[in-house]
């Protein structure tokens, strides 16, 4: 089931994913939000995306719903401007130029497709992000990948690279499934 948020519940989880990385800066710790809202203490799946100069910075998230949606922004924060393997630690002369982008998940479906023709004529650009899967290969890219990669074939062939596959790869136990984004700000 979606969350459906407020502007003041997102305008919370906003400021909560920056004090999650104040007190990253000040601390090296993840905070613990205490937040008192029922909404935002039901189980959620969230990105947090960190921009600086229009570059990335960090991407960390939850694909899946498995912890209070507070509790998941804040450590998502954290990990995304501190432990997002691709990057150094975040440090205290970048946090004033970041940008910071929060993905809210909605619980992902199978697409059920028979040929990689078929998969991609199911695909609807700018809406589905999608969850690639096949034995231990996996990786997901969010619905705003398709601002840079508009065309759903190089959309697909990235996202297989990104699991570590070939981008003409392709076989019958190949799993994807989608999903959408409520995206703040």
């Amino acid at each position: 089931m979606s969350i459906d948020l407020t502007a003041a519940q997102k305008q919370q989880l906003l400021q909560l994913a920056w004090d999650a990385i104040d007190y990253g800066l000040q601390t090296g710790r993840v905070l613990k939000p205490a937040v008192d809202d029922p909404v935002l203490q039901r189980d959620g799946a969230s990105f947090v995306t960190l921009t600086l100069h229009g570059e990335l910075r960090g991407c960390i998230g939850s694909l899946q719903a498995y912890q209070p949606l507070a509790d998941d922004v804040a450590q998502n924060a954290f990990n995304a401007a501190f432990r997002d393997p691709r990057f150094e630690p975040l440090d205290d002369s970048e946090r004033d130029a970041l940008d910071l982008h929060i993905s809210i998940l909605s619980p992902s479906s199978p697409i059920h497709f028979t040929s990689e023709s078929d998969l991609l004529r199911q695909l609807r650009p700018g809406v589905d992000g999608l969850i690639l899967t096949d034995g231990h290969h996996r990786g997901t890219f969010l619905p705003q990948v398709w601002e840079s990669l508009a065309d759903p074939v190089d959309f697909l062939a990235h996202l297989k690279r990104k699991a570590g596959l070939p981008s003409h790869y392709w076989s019958s136990t190949l799993q994807v499934q989608r999903y959408t984004v409520d995206s703040i700000p």
